[in-house]
């Protein structure tokens, strides 16, 4: 089982991006599936997230900015970036839960236990 996140790379402020996440050896419609990031000296936060069902949750810092999607047939996950900010600057990760999760824990990384390698973000000013 593995998640593959790309589409990371440098922007300007007020710039968009795409990042894709693909999975390998599970279907993404049978899960919860969520964008995380970790910005230089910060903890990782909880960006947006989608449940089996199709609900979407996202964080108050990109509400309005950012759009996470599925394409169940291609079994990728989207996080359309607009408007972007030097904040946003951090390595985002996507991430598995189970299907099942409630969504007021979709904000907890402790719920998610298949993890891609992160794909870079750099916004600049």
């Amino acid at each position: 089982v593995q998640l593959q996140a790309s589409g990371g790379g440098l922007v300007q402020a007020g710039g968009s991006l795409r990042l894709s996440c693909a999975a390998s050896g599970l279907t993404f419609g049978n899960y919860a599936v969520g964008w995380f990031r970790q910005a230089p000296g910060k903890e990782r936060e909880s960006v947006s997230a989608i449940r089996r069902g199709g609900t979407t949750t996202y964080a108050n810092s990109i509400k309005g900015r950012f759009t996470i999607s599925r394409d169940l047939a291609k079994n990728a996950v989207y996080l359309q970036m607009n408007a972007m900010k030097f904040e946003d600057t951090a390595v985002y990760y996507c991430a598995t839960a189970p299907g099942s999760l409630i969504l007021s824990a979709l904000w907890s990384a402790t719920y998610y236990s298949v993890w891609g390698q992160g794909t870079l973000v750099t916004v600049s000013s």
